[in-house]
């Protein structure tokens, strides 16, 4: 799918214009979008606009890390978005001259139309058009961004707003998920903001003071999105050192109620097992309140030790 806009001289909109009109109308500036290209409309890199070989070879071998090329005429630009379900990094490939764009890209991408419908509401003042549309595109990629992190943002503050110790039953599967998820957005988010770099301090692309402090923008937005992974990223790693010291924590009580049931019965056993013999020559067994006797002192045992343990403080541990 192709989709074409073109601003005139006169600051003129046309859109959606047949590619041979590039050869014969006048334009400021113009913008090519091939979309879920066919093999024709691969063709067309070469045969019409006449595009670098390696510059094509990237666009149809996917996925190219976030780069900026320079070629006689353009300059190649990879940018990467985001699926917005499976955070899948997606190739956008734009070719930048004077006075066109040409943007290339397998998946449809919403933020092409939104870059696309404010250069129709603004064609004026574009004193360099390609490379302020180029600014649009980039900027609405990198907004993009923004929405995937706030969510992450929000969910890993929710877990920890709730960490106490009924984050146990926390299933951790979702920490690492999200762990994953930022290790995904961090192998896009670095890349873009060297490139934002670079296009801003290359001499070849030559930005006006004006335009680098658009892109600049852009910039400052990347260095906060890598700030939020750095950031999200130790929280998950505090996140899971807390649940497992919850759970550390809750398995001491356990095996302090168990240490403490042992102990009281440590005796009571040895006592039933010494009267459990079946010995002729035990002159207790013919005592006739023997057994209420027996009884009486393995109750006096265990309230003596459970005593004995409150005042060494060992019940104090299960406060809390």
């Amino acid at each position: 799918m192709i989709r074409t806009i073109g601003i005139t001289t006169d600051h003129e909109i046309i859109s959606d214009f047949p590619l041979e009109d590039i050869k014969h109308k006048t334009f400021e500036w113009y913008w090519v979008d091939i979309a879920e290209p066919t093999e024709e409309e691969k063709n067309l890199l070469s045969s019409f606009f006449h595009f670098h070989p390696l510059a094509i070879e990237d666009c149809l071998l996917r996925l190219q890390r976030p780069k900026a090329d320079h070629y006689d005429g353009h300059v190649f630009f990879v940018l990467h978005t985001f699926n917005e379900v499976t955070l899948d990094a997606e190739e956008l490939n734009l070719f930048v001259g004077k006075d066109f764009i040409v943007t290339f890209h397998f998946p449809i991408m919403h933020e092409l139309d939104q870059a696309r419908e404010r250069i129709k509401r603004n064609p004026k003042g574009w004193e360099r058009g390609a490379m302020h549309a180029m600014y649009h595109i980039v900027d609405k990629v990198v907004d993009a961004y923004f929405p995937i992190m706030y969510k992450i943002e929000d969910y890993l503050n929710e877990v920890e707003d709730r960490l106490s110790i009924d984050m146990r039953h926390l299933s951790m599967n979702q920490v690492f998920d999200l762990r994953s998820d930022l290790l995904r957005l961090r192998r896009t988010i670095i890349p873009m903001r060297d490139l934002l770099y670079r296009i801003m301090n290359s001499e070849r692309i030559n930005l006006q003071p004006s335009e680098r402090a658009y892109f600049g923008d852009i910039y400052d937005h990347l260095l906060k999105l890598a700030d939020m992974v750095e950031t999200n990223r130790e929280l998950t790693a505090d996140i899971r050192d807390s649940h497992m010291s919850i759970n550390s924590s809750h398995m001491n009580r356990i095996m302090m109620i168990l240490t403490i049931v042992s102990t009281v019965f440590i005796p009571l056993t040895f006592i039933v097992g010494v009267y459990g013999m079946n010995f002729v020559n035990m002159p207790e067994l013919e005592w006739k309140f023997g057994y209420f006797g027996v009884m009486a002192l393995m109750v006096v045992i265990a309230i003596a030790m459970l005593a004995w343990f409150k005042y060494k403080g060992w019940f104090n541990l299960f406060k809390n």
